[in-house]
């Protein structure tokens, strides 16, 4: 099973994109990629989520996407005058829709498809699912329902007025706004599911202190040596103090075994060096 997973991820991820598109949407990059750089998981197929406005007959519009004439799409929110661009071009029955991120994930184990199940449901993919094929592949599909599909037009014939259409576009970037709240979520949720922690950004010094650095190549040593001689000077003072201390209490003490409550000193610094 291990070397047959590893077969069906290289062989998936090698292979041509079948999407109109023919690439991920830039949108969800980052999950793509975060799921793909994990020895038990690889995608199959995404969509970051799109507006779009398509022409055709009802049926083919319904099942067949390919069939029908694509008068507007975006993966961001659009303008009503977009829409209206798209509409003067409808020769059929146009239809707006709305549909939110899906992604499918290929998942080497039972357990992994569960983790990433459990983690698109809360993180608002409500209507994601988990399969398991008579081969033995298992896919987890993530998904949601807050989509939205209006038919604007019949053969060719606008059903609406301009107002309706502007209040649609509102509706549509509403939901594309909250499309792409819920894959940041999930993307988060992941990470930390995955117990993968973003690279740290690098830090680049000041230029004045760099440059002093490079006039001066041996000034840091000198100052280290510096320090610890003063260090160890101030340690010496304070454990003669100590043990005078001691010298002048020592009749004080009503019982013990001779040794002190408090660690030594030499410890207490060692905590710190």
């Amino acid at each position: 099973m291990e070397k047959t997973f590893s077969q069906w991820k290289r062989q998936c991820l090698n292979k041509l994109d079948q999407s109109r598109k023919s690439s991920v949407d830039e949108g969800v990059e980052h999950v793509v990629f975060l799921l793909n750089g994990c020895e038990e998981y690889f995608t199959t197929s995404s969509c970051s989520g799109r507006i779009i406005l398509i022409d055709g007959v009802p049926e083919s519009c319904a099942v067949h996407k390919q069939n029908c004439m694509w008068l507007f799409v975006s993966h961001q929110k659009c303008k009503s005058e977009d829409l209206m661009s798209g509409l003067v071009r409808s020769t059929a029955d146009a239809v707006l829709k709305f549909e939110p991120f899906v992604l499918h994930v290929r998942c080497r184990q039972l357990e992994d498809a569960q983790l990433v199940h459990s983690v698109a449901v809360n993180s608002g993919f409500r209507n994601s699912g988990l399969t398991v094929s008579k081969t033995g592949k298992i896919l987890t599909a993530v998904r949601s329902t807050h989509g939205l599909e209006v038919p604007l037009s019949h053969k060719g014939k606008l059903l609406v007025d301009n107002e309706y259409i502007h209040f649609l576009t509102k509706i549509a970037n509403q939901k594309m706004e909250e499309n792409h709240r819920r894959i940041q979520r999930f993307y988060q949720n992941l990470q930390s599911a995955l117990s993968i922690e973003p690279p740290e950004k690098l830090q680049i010094p000041d230029t004045e202190i760099s440059q002093e650095l490079q006039d001066h190549p041996h000034r840091l040593e000198t100052e280290k040596g510096e320090e610890k001689h003063e260090e160890e000077k101030n340690k010496t003072t304070v454990y003669k103090r100590r043990r005078k201390r001691d010298h002048h209490h020592q009749a004080d003490c009503c019982h013990g075994d001779g040794s002190s409550s408090a660690p030594e000193l030499d410890d207490c610094l060692d905590l710190f060096t």
